[in-house]
């Protein structure tokens, strides 16, 4: 089984401690001040989020989970033998399902997870390869920036860039336009790029996925101040503040954000400095985009990925996008 998989790291664990405390001290001491929601993401909260997946509030993982199984054949026809390549891969759950239809149509299969997390890539790995006799892994334990940098050459017909579960939502304008750049250089003229957005619904329905009436997405949310607390030797008291998420009409996106319920003053040790909070003042500590299926197909083009299909749910909930890169002429 071994020889099936390969695991490479590019993590720079100094460069990284380094560059986010200079990320937390900046959105902590700006204004307004915000985090990235990678912070969420400690082991607590990456259990706490899998609890968010199962509420019944909470629709983006079922919903999509439910197109991947009633098309996921189609994308397999559609791109034929394909080496498939994740972006925040995780436990791999949805990309068993595309594994799935590859198989059945006896393709042979190569993965290429990528996740910041190496255990949970060997973890995962390992449960592929005894579940998929034929499966080829080569993980990549990396952000997304240095992992497309870093893709092996494709040992396949062609490949397909996944960027599932509704992530794209997390970056804003900037970032996106960023994001897609790296996307467009990192894959040759014919591959494919599937992605899932969360689509526009009626507002009460997005605040109720992120305000839960058993108060998970509260704790995921407070959880953060522990993370930053254990750190940077920070003394945040989660007593002190209080889940806030709202769907930002002009925006168009949830925001979430913690607010202090008094005046107060916090220590990162770790960091030397104090981060002041008046009574009422949030920290944001996620955005999550709502996106229009037209409006996205046309911004995919623009960046030279034309849409050759996309699938939804009854309920145009969430969209599923199947794009190929096309080269485009540039000025």
């Amino acid at each position: 089984m071994q020889n099936r998989l390969t695991l490479e790291q590019f993590l720079n664990t100094q460069a990284i401690s380094h560059a986010e405390g200079l990320e937390v001290i900046q959105g902590l001491t700006q204004n307004p001040k915000t985090l990235p929601p990678k912070y969420f993401y400690d082991s607590k909260g990456s259990h706490l989020f899998e609890q968010i997946c199962q509420l019944p509030e909470y629709y983006p993982t079922r919903t999509e989970t439910a197109i991947l199984k009633q098309y996921a054949s189609e994308i397999a026809q559609l791109t034929g033998p394909c080496e498939l390549v994740e972006l925040g891969s995780g436990s791999s759950t949805k990309t068993r399902i595309l594994l799935d239809a590859y198989q059945k149509l006896e393709f042979p299969l190569r993965y290429i997870p990528i996740d910041v997390s190496a255990g949970m890539l060997e973890d995962t790995a390992q449960k592929l390869l005894t579940e998929y006799p034929s499966l080829q892994v080569h993980a990549l334990a990396s952000t997304y920036e240095v992992a497309l940098t870093k893709l092996p050459p494709t040992k396949m017909p062609t490949r397909m860039l996944c960027f599932i579960g509704s992530t794209l939502g997390n970056l804003d304008l900037d970032e996106c336009d960023r994001f897609f750049s790296q996307v467009t250089d990192t894959l040759t003229e014919g591959e494919y790029f599937l992605l899932g957005v969360d689509l526009q619904k009626p507002k009460e329905i997005l605040e109720a996925a992120y305000n839960d009436a058993q108060g998970i997405t509260a704790e995921f949310n407070l959880n953060l101040l522990n993370h930053l607390n254990r750190r940077f030797q920070a003394n945040f008291d989660l007593s002190l503040f209080e889940h806030w998420a709202f769907y930002n009409e002009d925006a168009r996106q949830i925001e979430m954000h913690l607010r202090s319920l008094k005046d107060q003053v916090i220590h990162l040790r770790e960091l030397q400095i104090e981060a002041t909070f008046a009574a009422g003042e949030t920290l944001r500590t996620e955005i999550s985009r709502k996106f229009e299926l037209q409006q996205m197909q046309a911004y995919l083009q623009a960046k030279g990925l034309k849409t050759l299909k996309y699938w939804t749910d009854s309920r145009q909930w969430f969209g599923l996008i199947l794009a190929q890169l096309q080269l485009v002429e540039k000025n």
